[in-house]
């Protein structure tokens, strides 16, 4: 269930070896809401999924490997760190999510609309789906890719996310080369970002001119108790308040930003795992929901294509099959969800200089 990276990863190489699968999808439609942001696959995660669904070409021919440049700012503006990627550097390459969705649909019957309230395994008919109109349908398999808040989740485990004490809230500038060019300029071909006290502001560049701003900052979850979230000038205002006293370029991402959605930052436990249900199994976020600091999609596309090729092969029991995948899974996004948890505690943090530590040690300065 889930229309999302790992379920269509899952249902998209399923059907490369002509398996059947039913996508359930909560939204009406591929277009229903934006699609989000801009995602870098990783060699051995992301990229070896699309591999797995025989879609590297098409990937090669959309990502943009100039998105994997990375400029670090003061407050007052003074730049830190610019890091370009070499011409043949194709590591990380950046896709938009919308453009990695509509890709990995393909050819795919995905049932839209399809909002489920619960999943209850060990029926005499299978696992049973109860979806909000009030029908049942019984499934062999039912494999919850959807999401932080997943519905298939209590079938498995009794774990739900928890409130990191870091909040985003999002916003976005179209056309920026034409409408913003300074700003266009400060972006770059990749990403910008500023750490200051326990705040940060990441801008980073989609295709088509779109550009994405995350304002970060720690604060209790009802930090906007007397805030009205829909009053676009009135976030503004207080973001500014928030980010007073920065360098204007970076206070013009908010100050022009079209619209904002708030995002608290939500995880599951590191080492969460659950004692294996036969007929169901989690993957991506549903699994393993960790800080947004690139690993969470990767790892739910190569979750998505190596279930299915489990599944696939047929030399083993589907429930055995389903078993050792889990076992695999928890122990790789355990390792993942110590290093996005310790990153994000040091990328907003008292200490701006332990967030220049962490980019060093994944993209050194040249």
């Amino acid at each position: 269930m889930g229309g999302g990276p790992a379920g269509l990863a899952f249902a998209r190489v399923m059907h490369r070896h002509d398996r059947s699968v039913t996508v359930l999808e909560r939204d009406p439609a591929p277009d229903a809401r934006p699609p989000g942001g801009t995602l870098d696959l990783h060699e051995g995660l992301g990229r070896l999924a699309m591999d797995k669904a025989g879609l590297s070409a098409e990937f090669e021919a959309l990502s943009r490997p100039e998105g994997q440049a990375m400029r670090i700012l003061d407050t007052d503006g003074t730049v830190l760190r610019d890091w370009r990627p070499d011409p043949a550097e194709r590591a990380n390459p950046e896709i938009d999510r919308g453009q990695l969705r509509d890709l990995l649909l393909g050819p795919l019957d995905v049932r839209w609309g399809q909002g489920v309230t619960k999943v209850v395994p060990g029926g005499r008919d299978g696992v049973l789906v109860h979806f909000e109109d009030g029908r049942q349908e019984a499934f062999d398999l039912v494999v919850g890719a959807d999401g932080a808040w997943s519905r298939t989740r209590p079938a498995v485990s009794p774990v739900t996310p928890h409130y990191t004490g870091v909040t985003s809230v999002e916003t976005s500038l179209d056309d920026v080369d034409t409408r913003h060019p300074d700003l266009a300029r400060l972006v770059g071909d990749g990403s910008v970002a500023v750490y200051g006290v326990n705040r940060a502001v990441v801008a980073q560049r989609n295709s088509g001119g779109h550009v994405k701003v995350h304002a970060q900052f720690r604060a209790p979850l009802d930090w906007h108790a007397h805030l009205d979230l829909g009053d676009a000038e009135a976030v503004r205002s207080r973001l500014l308040t928030l980010f007073d006293g920065w360098t204007a370029p970076v206070l013009d991402l908010l100050r022009h930003g079209t619209g904002f959605v708030h995002r608290p930052l939500h995880v599951l436990p590191v080492s969460h795992t659950w004692t294996h249900v036969p007929g169901v199994t989690l993957l991506g976020d549903a699994a393993h929901l960790m800080p947004p600091l690139g690993a969470g999609a990767n790892l739910a596309l190569l979750e998505g294509a190596e279930l299915a090729e489990s599944l696939a092969d047929g030399s083993a029991d589907p429930d055995d099959a389903v078993r050792a995948f889990e076992e695999r899974m928890w122990a790789r996004a355990g390792r993942w969800a110590k290093i996005t948890a310790a990153g994000l505690e040091r990328l907003v943090s008292p200490d701006p200089a332990a967030a220049l530590a962490v980019f060093d040690q994944v993209q050194p300065s040249r």
